[in-house]
């Protein structure tokens, strides 16, 4: 059983950055491909940012891109989200998300991701 749990959550004004952490048990975490996603009050969870398993190809929502960074450490099995420049819309509950099948891409669905964390609140004031 796979287990993940987020950290790095808070508050921050606007234009401000935090980094969020996604640490992982319980598996093989150097052969999955990790996502983050993200779910505002009223809103559908939506996606966020991805990193395969070989950590290359990087992909990003466009509402983030250039502003977000996902990288991981499979030695500290460990995926992060740096966020920078943060503005009020991206406030969010954020989780990050495990699909252990390395040899299919999870694409940008959620539904294709098995594990998940339980989220940690990011706050943007403006």
């Amino acid at each position: 059983q796979v287990q993940l749990v987020e950290s790095g959550g808070g508050l921050v004004q606007a234009g401000g950055s935090l980094r969020l952490s996604c640490a992982a048990s319980g598996g093989t975490f150097s052969s999955y491909n990790m996502g983050w996603f993200r779910q505002a009050p009223g809103k559908e969870r939506e996606f966020v940012a991805r990193i395969p398993w070989s950590g290359l190809a990087t992909d990003y929502a466009d509402s983030v891109k250039g502003r977000f960074t996902i990288s991981r450490d499979n030695a500290k099995n460990t995926v992060y989200l740096q966020m920078n420049s943060l503005k009020p819309d991206d406030t969010a509950v954020y989780s990050c998300a495990a699909a252990t099948n390395r040899f299919a891409s999870p694409g940008t669905y959620s539904w294709a991701f098995e594990y998940w964390g339980q989220g940690t609140q990011v706050t943007v004031s403006s």
